[in-house]
C-alpha cells in the first residue's frame, strides 16, 4: 500500500521568490493524481520535491509513513518519466531499461526477466536491441516508462512525458498511460498544463495557480463546480463564460436584463455559465447576445457574440440551424454559477 502525504509544502529560492506556497496534497495507493496549471504555477516544482530533486524549504513530504524531505532521490523508491525521455544514447533499449536494476545489484536473471515483462508490457520487444535514434517519439516514451517500470517503484511521477509528441501520438499514448497504470494499480502524480489532459487521466485533480492550490477534485467536480473564476476559466475547451452582474432581491441583473436567481447574496457578482449549457431561446426574455463569428466544428458549432462590452461563446449542436445577428440565452439554474468578482471564489 502506497500513500504520499505533502503537508504545507513551501518552496523558496535564496532571492526571496516562492515556488510553492504551502500546498497540502494526499496520494493514496493506486491513484493517479494530476497536477495542472498554467506555466510557472509550480507544479513542475513541486513534482521535484516530491522526487528529491528539488530541496524542500518548509512542510513535509511523507512517503508511506516516512518524511523523505531528507532523503536522496534514490533512496525514495520513486520512478520519474521526464519530458524528454532522458534516455542513454550509446545504450540499447535493453541496457537502457536494465541499467537502474544493474546500479542497484539486482541479479541478472532478475533483471532479464524484468526487462522482458516490461518489453511485453508496453510492446517494444521487438526494440530491445535498437539504440534510441531508432524509434520513433513515441516508441522513445515507451522506453521511458519501462525503465521506470521496472523498478517496481512505490509511485510513479510523470513530468509532462506527452510535450514533445504531436496530437495524434499524444492523444494515443494518453490511453496507454492510463491502461498501464490501471495494470500496475500503482500510485502516480502526472503533471501537465493541458487541462485535457488533467481531465482524461485523472482520477483526481490539482489545480494549482501561483504556486497555490485552487482547487483538488474529481475531472467531474472540478468541471461542474469550479471553486474559483481561475478554475471556471482554466478548465474546459472553451472554457466558461464570465460575465460581471448585480444580484437584488432574487434576480440577477445583466446590464438591461435580468434573470431569477435562488440565492440570497445580495450585490455585484461574476455570473459563469459553460458554453454548451446554454440553451437558444426563441421568446424575448433571456440574456441577449449580439452574434460575431460562428465555427463550425462539424459535429457541432461555437457562437461567438457579445453581451454588453462581454465576449461570450456558445455551443450549438450543428444539426440545428444556426442563429442569425441575435439569439436570447436561457438557462437551468443548476447549470449556473455565481463567484465573488473582489476573491474570485464561489459564491
Amino acid at each position: 500500500m502506497t500513500t504520499l502525504r505533502i503537508r504545507n509544502a513551501i518552496k523558496q529560492y535564496p532571492n526571496g521568490a516562492q515556488a510553492v506556497k504551502g500546498v497540502s496534497v494526499d496520494v493514496e495507493d493506486g491513484e493517479l493524481v494530476v497536477f495542472v496549471g498554467p506555466s510557472g504555477c509550480g507544479k513542475s516544482t513541486l513534482l521535484r520535491m516530491v522526487a528529491g530533486l528539488e530541496e524542500v524549504t518548509d512542510g513535509e513530504i511523507e512517503l508511506n509513513g516516512r518524511v523523505v524531505n531528507n532523503l536522496e532521490p534514490a533512496d525514495r523508491n520513486i520512478a520519474m518519466v521526464f519530458q524528454n525521455y532522458a534516455l542513454y544514447p550509446h545504450m540499447s533499449v535493453r541496457k537502457n531499461l536494465a541499467y537502474g536494476l544493474k546500479n542497484r545489484g539486482t541479479p541478472s536473471d532478475e533483471i532479464d526477466r524484468k526487462v522482458e515483462e516490461a518489453g511485453a508490457l508496453l510492446q517494444i520487444s521487438e526494440f530491445l536491441d535498437r539504440k534510441p535514434s531508432q524509434l520513433s517519439g513515441g516508441q522513445r516514451q515507451r522506453v521511458a516508462m519501462g525503465r521506470a517500470i521496472v523498478r517496481n517503484p512505490a509511485i510513479f511521477l510523470f513530468d509532462e512525458p506527452l510535450s514533445n509528441l504531436d496530437a495524434k501520438l499524444r492523444n494515443q499514448m494518453r490511453l496507454e498511460i492510463k491502461k498501464l497504470q490501471r495494470r500496475l494499480d500503482t500510485a502516480a502524480i502526472y503533471v501537465t498544463h493541458d487541462q485535457v489532459e488533467a481531465m482524461t487521466l485523472a482520477d483526481r485533480i490539482v489545480v494549482l495557480n501561483n504556486g497555490m492550490v485552487e482547487q483538488i477534485g474529481t475531472p467531474t467536480e472540478v468541471y461542474s463546480r469550479p471553486a474559483t473564476t481561475f478554475v471556471a476559466s482554466f478548465i474546459g475547451a472553451p472554457p466558461m463564460n464570465l460575465i460581471p452582474g448585480e444580484l437584488s432581491k432574487g434576480q440577477l441583473h445583466i446590464g438591461a436584463h435580468s434573470m431569477p436567481m435562488n440565492s440570497a447574496h445580495a450585490g455585484p457578482v461574476t455570473f459563469g455559465f459553460r458554453p454548451e449549457r446554454a440553451h437558444m431561446n426563441g421568446a424575448a426574455s433571456g440574456l441577449a447576445v449580439e452574434i460575431g463569428v460562428i465555427e463550425e466544428l462539424g459535429a457541432h458549432r461555437l457562437i461567438h457574440g457579445r453581451v454588453g462590452d462581454h465576449e461570450v461563446t456558445v455551443a450549438q449542436d450543428a444539426e440545428l440551424p444556426p442563429p442569425d445577428g441575435r439569439m436570447m440565452l436561457a438557462f437551468n439554474e443548476q447549470d449556473t454559477h455565481l463567484f465573488d468578482p473582489d476573491t474570485g471564489a464561489r459564491v
